[in-house]
């Protein structure tokens, strides 16, 4: 059995893909601080809770558990707090991977999938995103895993590292039979928070720019189930183990959606009015951002079995719905 170290897997889409890769027979190891993961997101395998600013508890999770390969999602994601305070983003997802790095080949680790962004496109000239498109990112935050990018590449030169970048896009929905879900503090992200408007668990949401070049004039993106991002993480690492070369791919639907479209899907599927309030433009938010998966379908094999957007929400509302229930039961 083939033991994977999961960076940030007590996070939403790290605790998604141990689950995959558990059901296909590896043992994942998750190494998470908790900053903004769950410990009662760890259910597959053994859990390891420290930082990657300790690089001493890297090697020692990389060797007690005679780790094969890493999969690393551990960073700082969002992208207004990265126009912010962009030495918190540079600290802990450049610095901090590059400890992550020097773990590995201290080690003998030398096969790592990187769970990447399509904020390294920076805005499109083009659409849908290719991998070929120019990389210009305009936030701190896609600038980070732009830098890791790079490094991987120069890594695989020098030192012999296999790697794997994929370039996700807009991560949502939740895990079909319920175990896990969507649970960021403070959460940033528009289906969770749609839907926490719609149940009543918060006034309003707010929408961010409604004058941008879209038909409804609300920024545009390309949402991607949970489950099938953690598959494509799962055929990343058979595709190295296969002898695959190195590479990236981008992880979307190759549909996209405006912030009022997923607000009306929302709508829909709970039979309640999502509150509104109309905003300005976020500093670094392109207004459309919508992938080719043409590559990763070629290459890996991999195909969005959860693409549609209203089974993205149905299974976000099921899940959010009965965590309500078991945090707030019903006398």
């Amino acid at each position: 059995m083939q033991t994977i170290l999961i960076t940030g897997g007590a996070g939403y889409i790290g605790s998604h893909t141990a689950k995959a890769l558990a059901a296909a027979g590896f043992e994942p190891v998750v190494f998470d601080n908790l900053s903004t993961g769950h410990a009662n997101a760890v259910r597959w395998g053994p859990f390891v809770q420290a930082d990657l600013a300790d690089i001493t508890a890297i090697r020692e999770a990389l060797v007690k558990y005679k780790i094969t390969a890493v999969v690393h999602f551990a960073a700082f994601a969002y992208v207004g707090e990265s126009m912010r305070d962009p030495q918190k983003y540079f600290r802990n997802n450049v610095a901090n991977t590059l400890n992550l790095l020097e773990a590995m080949l201290d080690c003998g680790v030398k096969t790592i999938v990187f769970s990447s962004t399509c904020a390294t496109y920076g805005l499109p000239r083009r659409l849908p995103l290719t991998e070929g498109h120019r990389q210009s990112p305009v936030n701190p935050y896609g600038e980070s895993k732009l830098f890791i990018e790079r490094v991987l590449r120069w890594y695989g030169e020098i030192h012999g590292l296999k790697w794997f970048v994929l370039r996700h896009f807009n991560a949502a929905g939740a895990n079909p039979e319920g175990e896990i879900g969507e649970d960021h503090s403070p959460e940033t992200h528009l289906v969770p928070l749609a839907i926490q408007a719609a149940l009543g668990q918060r006034p309003a949401i707010d929408v961010f720019g409604t004058d941008y070049p879209t038909p409804d004039g609300t920024a545009i993106r390309d949402y991607i189930h949970v489950s099938d991002l953690a598959e494509a993480h799962r055929l990343a690492l058979r595709y190295l183990a296969g002898g695959g070369s190195s590479g990236a791919c981008n992880l979307g639907t190759g549909k996209g959606h405006s912030v009022m479209d997923v607000i009306r899907a929302v709508e829909a599927v709970t039979g309640r009015q999502v509150p509104i309030v109309q905003t300005g433009r976020r500093a670094g938010d392109p207004p459309v951002l919508v992938a080719s998966n043409a590559k990763a379908r070629r290459v890996l094999g991999w195909k969005p079995r959860l693409a549609d957007l209203k089974t993205i929400i149905e299974t976000a509302v099921a899940w959010h719905t009965s965590r309500n229930e078991r945090l707030f039961p019903v006398p």
